[in-house]
């Protein structure tokens, strides 16, 4: 039970900005952190919940009353729902996609392409592609409805669970010891951290099926869909899964399960 109590800490530790009692990072004491990494989509997923709740209930609010420009409350809304999951993780994840746009940006070799992950300068396709990623996840922010928003909520922890299965199951792409993935990867107890991701992969899945129906069918397939290439292109372009490459397969993953939402929605709301 207390090797449990601090894999969970170092989980949220590690992936998260919530604070937490310290732990020491020994083996035994990180081997399930892997177990507890998709909960901090759950925290995440809660949080963009109750944001959205209480957006609808400002918007209600705003029509009632005079003041206010039409829509401000909506852009406002919107805008914090895209920040959350950054204001929650510090934007682990967030950096390791950067350092992939830039490397996957680079077309050199393997071997090149693994440094520019470990450098720490943010290069032009960087900043260029997270831009892009912020100003689509506007967009697709935008047109959330209420059914949409339970959905979305619980791709958070589809996300963790897909991603934490890669850091235990891809090869890695740097040698023993080296790098946060390896490090995690060598110290897991990995057939219980599979066992158990792929527990939460099959019961989230089907939960957000049977929440979203149509709509969560098209966010597992895509989460799927985005998994296979991230798998591809990990062992093709790096010979392997690192850290920022997690990362970057974490926050491509939630934008298109949210695209792949907002889309299914609307088709839908044509054909009625």
């Amino acid at each position: 039970m207390k090797k449990m109590w601090n894999s969970f800490k170092i989980a949220f530790s590690m992936y998260s900005k919530i604070p937490m009692p310290q732990s020491e990072w020994t083996d035994e004491n990180m081997s399930l952190a892997m177990c507890f990494f998709p909960w901090v989509g759950a925290v995440i997923g809660l949080a963009s919940w109750v944001v959205y709740q209480a957006g609808g209930w400002l918007a209600d609010r705003q029509e009632t009353l005079s003041s206010g420009i039409p829509g401000s409350s909506n852009l406002f809304l919107t805008i914090l729902l895209v920040l959350i999951p950054i204001f929650i993780t510090g934007g682990i994840h967030l950096d390791g996609f950067l350092d992939t746009q830039d490397a996957l940006s680079s077309y050199q070799p393997m071997e090149r392409r693994l440094e520019i992950l470990k450098d720490s300068h943010a290069g032009a396709f960087a900043i260029i592609s997270c831009s892009v990623y912020f100003l689509a996840y506007t967009g697709i922010y935008s047109m959330l409805t209420a059914h949409a928003a339970k959905v979305i909520a619980i791709s958070f922890m589809l996300s963790r669970t897909l991603s934490g299965l890669s850091v235990i199951c891809f090869p890695q792409a740097r040698k023993k010891g080296q790098g946060l993935v390896a490090t995690f990867s060598e110290s897991a107890e990995k057939r219980v951290n599979r066992r158990t991701l792929m527990i939460y992969l099959i019961v989230l899945s089907t939960l957000m099926i049977v929440v979203g129906k149509w709509s969560g069918a098209a966010a597992v397939i895509m989460a799927l869909l985005v998994f296979w290439h991230y798998h591809h292109m990990c062992i093709n372009k790096f010979g392997g899964v690192t850290g920022d490459l997690a990362g970057y397969f974490l926050q491509m993953c939630e934008i298109l399960m949210a695209l792949a939402v907002v889309v299914m929605e609307q088709i839908l709301l044509l054909l009625k």
